[in-house]
């Protein structure tokens, strides 16, 4: 059987997001994150369909009122949410034989840290209500988040230690199980391992889309810090030294492009460091969307991705606000990719 893992590049069908109503950790600046998800469903519905979850139907028609008429849809169902970082808890699709396939992975809150258990059905219950352009969804008995894994879409996933080997995850399984069951599940040819790169703020155990990501052209594209008096020197430095040594399935290096370092973010109350990364991007159809933070690095980051990847329109989105809450854009969303062939 044919079967592999998209790259996010992958033609799209369309981006799934949960929708932040006052029981999620929202609560405290709820009007303002809920006008940042119009926005960033506006911008999406340029290029491509949305799949929204939200906990009642009856918020539709509010949710609707602030929406631009496109030529691509918002779709709405209903599934009951403790949080919104679909990214975490959404499907993983896979290609088989030109076939999407919907495999629903545990979610259990990144190591128990958090309650999961309504986000952990959110997939099934979207796929009863016929949300995905598929008829067949796997459930898998092995705990994974979107974004704890990337793929070159060529067999080639790139994630963490820190996560996939944690004990909060899988902690029966050992890397060469895990790599097996990847294997399996994905279509997965290669595995490569960072063994450095956490970011303060982070609760998800140094997930690799807030480090480093794959781009097409044999390119992986990673948050860099050059800063030697920033307390994520030396790990991004291990990090980017290992990222050198990394081949993908054929054996060829990869090129790197590092982004810029963004000054650091504070929680204006507790004073905690956030977790700001340009990482933490998204791709959609013909456009990359790129989290910003008010920082002077930010058109530095906007330029860098437009050199990386000219053919793509770079849109720049202001994220100061998410990560308040801990996570940036890419969190808050999964790719839904079409049956094609890429």
């Amino acid at each position: 059987m044919n079967r592999y893992l998209p790259a996010e590049w992958h033609p799209q069908y369309a981006i799934q997001l949960t929708w932040p109503h006052a029981e999620t950790d929202w609560h405290w600046i709820l009007a303002d994150i809920q006008v940042f998800y119009i926005n960033l469903i506006n911008t999406i519905l340029e290029h491509e369909h949305v799949i929204l979850s939200v906990q009642d139907l009856s918020l539709v028609e509010t949710i609707n009122r602030s929406l631009k008429q496109k030529k691509f849809k918002c779709h709405y169902y209903a599934s009951q949410n403790n949080d919104t970082w679909t990214r975490d808890h959404g499907p993983i699709a896979v290609i088989e034989n030109n076939k999407l396939v919907i495999k629903d992975f545990i979610f259990n809150g990144w190591g128990q840290k958090f309650d999961a258990s309504l986000d952990n059905q959110i997939t099934q219950n979207l796929f009863n209500q016929n949300a995905y352009p598929s008829d067949q969804l796997d459930k898998v008995n092995f705990i994974l988040e979107g974004g704890s894994i990337e793929s070159d879409g060529k067999g080639c996933l790139l994630t963490t230690r820190q996560c996939l080997l944690n004990t909060n995850r899988n902690s029966s399984l050992n890397q060469a199980q895990i790599e097996q069951l990847l294997s399996s599940q994905l279509g997965i040819k290669k595995v490569l391992w960072l063994n450095h790169g956490d970011l303060l703020g982070d609760d998800t155990d140094a997930h690799i889309d807030t480090l480093a990501r794959f781009a097409p052209n044999n390119q992986i594209i990673f948050q860099g810090c050059n800063d030697k008096n920033d307390a994520h020197f030396d790990e991004l430095q291990k990090m980017k030294a290992q990222l050198s040594e990394l081949t993908n399935c054929p054996n060829e290096p990869f090129k790197l492009i590092e982004l810029p370092w963004p000054d650091a973010q504070y929680d204006t109350e507790s004073n905690d460091r956030l977790p700001a990364t340009y990482a933490n991007f998204l791709f959609i159809n013909n456009a990359v969307l790129l989290p910003t933070y008010g920082t002077p690095q930010d058109p530095i980051a906007v330029q860098t991705m437009q050199q990386a990847l000219p053919e793509y329109k770079i849109i720049p989105i202001d994220c100061s606000m998410v990560i308040r809450q801990f996570g940036s854009l890419h969190c808050l969303t999964m790719q839904i990719p079409a049956a094609v062939n890429p």
